[in-house]
């Protein structure tokens, strides 16, 4: 592997050098995963790319309501989130408002005219955002960090919080760095103005914005708690034994935001999945469970509702206590329930077996909105 080529510099590439996580030039895992297919799995998988089938987007939008009367009402039990699109959420925690890899865009790509494309819109708008107090950035592929929200968002003075030298991607689109804090794994900082805290936890994935940057930058799990009430968000990662250490040191968590969608058995260790998301869930130690990372852009192989139609089948048996809330449907995990599936709405309009044949376009690889056989996120 080439050696990644680095924003950052000065006390900010002391950091990362100074990083357990750090060695020969990038960043690594705890153990030993390849952000690329799995040996012998290439060919399957592209044949599965050009001719699975399967209903890889909504035939159109999915149910979705504003949050905009909830969130000018109390937080009665004093959790409340609203799920606004993959791993977007706006949590309300102990009165204060923390929003996760703000992601407005229309593409998460490099370039505005390819890449995969928005299915679902936010259901709030960019300006409609009441007053916030924290943003994380677990990490720095498109999907997860986009540039024109980060920087709207700056506009208003919110501070950042994110792994170590993403700071410099932030810097470089001109944000002050006094409102720039990069963690390592169980570094931990306090949210001005507020009673929280929050805390970089391990995760398994990888980093890079370009071919030439991989794993210049950390990847992380964050955990947020205040006198009250906690809560875990996953980024991106695969299912790591470190969740059993997350949880001896830092919890019990009332939240659990896990990533769920993107998967492929392909495509080795780095995203969970809805089977592995629940194992993850019971080596945090249990906590309301928020799947996030689904219903929003095109970036795998799998029917766009498996992840919820999975979960919705196994989690009961495993005494899970699922939150499936509608986009922008804002709720106190303590007062939810029931999960309705909603999302059937969009997907009883079309059957499988009327998913269009690939196009020429698709099969040369030149469909602007296609997934790719290989994980970008």
């Amino acid at each position: 592997m080439s050696t990644p080529h680095h924003r950052s510099h000065g006390l900010r590439l002391d950091r990362i050098k100074a990083s357990p996580r750090y060695a020969d030039g990038s960043f690594h895992n705890l153990h030993p995963v390849s952000p690329g297919l799995k040996k012998g799995t290439v060919a399957p998988t592209l044949k599965e790319y050009l001719c699975g089938g399967q209903r890889r987007t909504p035939p159109g939008p999915l149910p979705s309501m504003s949050p905009l009367a909830r969130w000018a009402q109390p937080v009665e039990t004093g959790l409340r989130a609203t799920w606004l699109g993959h791993s977007t959420v706006l949590v309300e925690i102990d009165g204060a408002r923390v929003l996760t890899d703000p992601v407005w865009g229309e593409r998460v790509s490099p370039v505005s005219f390819a890449g995969p494309k928005r299915f679902q819109p936010v259901p709030v708008s960019l300006d409609a955002l009441p007053a916030l107090d924290a943003v994380i950035v677990s990490h720095d592929h498109f999907d997860h960090l986009d540039r024109p929200t980060v920087v709207e968002l700056a506009r208003r003075g919110v501070p950042f919080f994110t792994s170590l030298g993403i700071g410099a991607h932030l810097e470089s689109w001109a944000i002050p760095a006094s409102l720039i804090t990069e963690l390592d794994w169980w570094e931990s900082a306090d949210i001005p103005g507020t009673d929280l805290s929050i805390t970089a936890a391990p995760s398994q994935h990888f980093s890079g914005r370009s071919l030439g940057g991989r794993n210049a930058t950390l990847w992380s799990s964050m955990v947020v708690r205040g006198p009250s009430h906690s809560l875990f968000f996953s980024g991106d990662t695969g299912l790591t034994p470190e969740y059993e250490e997350i949880r001896r040191r830092l919890g019990p968590f009332d939240l659990v935001m896990l990533e769920v969608g993107a998967f492929h058995p392909a495509w080795g260790d780095i995203h969970l999945g809805p089977e592995n998301a629940l194992a993850a869930l019971t080596l945090l130690g249990g906590g309301s469970f928020l799947p996030v990372h689904w219903g929003t852009f095109n970036l795998a192989l799998h029917a766009w509702d498996e992840p919820a139609e999975t979960l919705l089948q196994l989690a009961p048996a495993q005494g899970a206590h699922l939150l499936m809330p509608r986009l922008g449907e804002a709720v106190e995990p303590s007062r939810s329930e029931r999960v309705t599936p909603w999302w059937r709405a969009a997907a009883g309009e079309i059957e499988p077996a009327a998913e269009p044949a690939p196009t020429d376009d698709a099969a040369a690889g030149g469909a602007p909105d296609a997934p790719v056989p290989w994980p970008m996120d």
